[in-house]
């Protein structure tokens, strides 16, 4: 169970990284995906500030996944959990604009995004670290 733990956070750390990236060095390219923009005037300080707690996100993923002690572990997937959880609900109120497939697309990606963390907090919560056992 160890194993599939790290590898959970080492994808949510990943993921962070590229999008946190993408947004803080290329907001408008970032900007420009349908799903994001939303059809919204565009805003490059917002998108770059996003990019910015993305990354800064990444960094207590990324110290989660090195160093797997049980405390920061699971502070990194509340915190995680504590934005993709409205970040999930922002999208289901606002979805009407997208075309029903990609609408679909994006709530079943950003349910997922929701369902990991979960799933990897019940795993944390029962796994004991190395220096534990």
């Amino acid at each position: 169970m160890y194993g599939w733990l790290r590898a959970g956070l080492g994808f949510l750390t990943a993921s962070q990284l590229v999008v946190g990236v993408w947004a803080l060095f290329f907001p408008g390219s970032f900007f420009a995906l349908e799903v994001v923009g939303m059809g919204m005037a565009y805003n490059e300080h917002l998108m770059r500030d996003y990019g910015a707690m993305t990354l800064a996100s990444s960094v207590v993923l990324g110290a989660a996944t090195i160093g797997m002690s049980p405390w920061l572990t699971r502070t990194a997937l509340v915190m995680y959990s504590v934005w993709a959880v409205p970040h999930f609900l922002i999208h289901v109120a606002m979805v009407g604009h997208l075309a029903p497939l990609t609408a679909a697309i994006l709530l079943v990606m950003l349910g997922l995004a929701v369902l990991l963390p979960t799933g990897l907090l019940v795993l944390a919560l029962r796994t004991a670290s190395p220096a534990q056992t």
